[in-house]
């Protein structure tokens, strides 16, 4: 039982049919698939979501244009619509994965994305194509929530942290791509469209190879009953156990500062340094270091545990954007100064992600869907939130997005020390 159940809780829940929440003692049977490719498999999955965000980066000029958007800061709707349905989204899987197993779940979605994406193609008005965005957020939810069950349903505490690490070096192959992916179609004379068209090929592509390859992860008497009870039980669940709730809130915070930049980053680079041709290449550099760092994560957290490594990692956030304040008050700062900050920034990420998301799902392994999915709801919803005040706060300069990174490294910190008693910097 965790900490904060009371016994009246407990038996309501296991009347309806869910198991006591306890560490298994028994080791879990390991990845369906070989090693390297689960965790491939498991990233590309996991990359859609990405792709969602990160291919329209360089086209929002081009999409506003097309659709008569004037304001700039208008455009970052087209990413914000994507996030809300993103978010709520995660709702509705997790408890469908809980009862019906991770595949179908997972490639019905992923069909029903492919479809979102050409009616976004299709758009002849900004409304439009914020609903359409909307609908491919919430189908590609799918692509969270499904993919950190599956890997829970395999492996569990450092064991996940290294599995997942180890998905994120791949997965953030997306972010270093789909930039230059969407700024390919432009430049080669191909309309904004093409880029929806181009993530739809992308998604029924991932859908085959999944369906191929990978088996269902979930045993079929481990299914739960969909019904409301043991929905709003498996919530309620999720947010009554200490380490769930606040590393999800930790979680939120970081999520925060990485929308802002996203919402942020084609402005900065293109209206503030007046390089927009540059954007590509500044973000993979920053996407570089985050696989760089996931790639680290990966060895070190076998050695110095989850809590040791995110913690510091988020006092290392929280200093490098407090230098990036500084030196921007000067007045001195130019593009390869801020590419490098933005780098040491993001690489504090790849060791701060995983870790939150490991630790969270620690006793959450018999309601695996339905957990991943409102820890992801409620991540990204309060991510998003501060995302969109700090993208809607761009002034013509970095500061309001560096500022940004501060208070959500400095909030992730109170959580984590909430959430540990005090007691942070453990290697357990």
């Amino acid at each position: 039982m965790n900490a904060l159940s009371t016994p009246e809780a407990v038996e309501d829940e296991a009347a309806i049919g869910l198991a006591p929440l306890e560490e298994p003692t028994v080791p879990l049977a390991g990845a369906p698939l070989p090693f390297w490719e689960f965790v491939t498999l498991i990233a590309a999955v996991m990359a859609l979501g990405a792709l969602g965000i990160d291919a329209m980066l360089p086209a929002l000029p081009a999409i506003g244009e097309a659709l008569g958007v004037a304001g700039e800061n208008t455009r970052q709707f087209v990413i914000t619509a994507f996030v809300v349905g993103f978010g709520a989204g995660q709702l509705i899987h997790g408890p469908l994965a809980d009862a019906y197993g991770r595949r179908p779940v997972l490639l019905w979605a992923l069909g029903l994305n492919a479809i979102a994406c050409l009616l976004c193609a299709g758009a002849t008005s900004f409304s439009m194509l914020l609903a359409a965005r909307l609908c491919s957020g919430l189908a590609v939810a799918c692509s969270r929530v499904v993919p950190v069950a599956m890997v829970r349903d395999c492996y569990q505490g450092r064991s996940m942290a290294r599995v997942m690490s180890t998905a994120f070096i791949v997965f953030m192959i997306v972010p270093v791509l789909a930039p230059n992916f969407g700024a390919g179609v432009l430049l080669f004379g191909g309309d904004w469209r093409m880029i929806f068209a181009g993530i739809a090929v992308l998604t029924l592509a991932v859908a085959g190879w999944f369906a191929w390859r990978m088996p269902e992860t979930q045993a079929r008497e481990d299914r739960l009953p969909l019904s409301g009870a043991r929905i709003v039980a498996g919530w309620r669940r999720t947010v009554s156990d200490r380490l769930s709730l606040g590393y999800m809130l930790a979680a939120g915070a970081t999520t925060g500062g990485i929308y802002g930049y996203v919402n942020s980053i084609q402005q900065v680079v293109g209206d503030a340094f007046g390089r927009p041709g540059l954007l590509p290449l500044v973000f993979a550099s920053t996407a570089g270091t985050m696989a760089l760092s996931n790639f680290a994560n990966s060895r070190l957290v076998l050695r110095f545990g989850q809590r040791l490594l995110s913690q510091s990692a988020v006092c290392a956030l929280m200093g490098t954007a407090l230098l990036h304040l500084a030196i921007y008050a000067t007045g001195r700062e130019t593009l390869v100064m801020f590419a490098l900050l933005q780098a040491l920034t993001m690489g504090c990420f790849g060791l701060i992600g995983t870790n939150f998301s490991s630790m969270a799902m620690s006793n959450m392994g018999p309601i695996a869907g339905t957990a991943s999915s409102v820890q992801g709801f409620a991540s990204i919803l309060i991510g998003s939130a501060i995302g969109a005040a700090i993208g809607q706060a761009f002034d013509g300069s970095a500061r309001p997005m560096i500022l940004g990174f501060a208070v959500a490294g400095a909030l992730a910190l109170a959580m984590a020390a909430w959430t540990e008693r005090g007691r942070l910097f453990r290697a357990a």
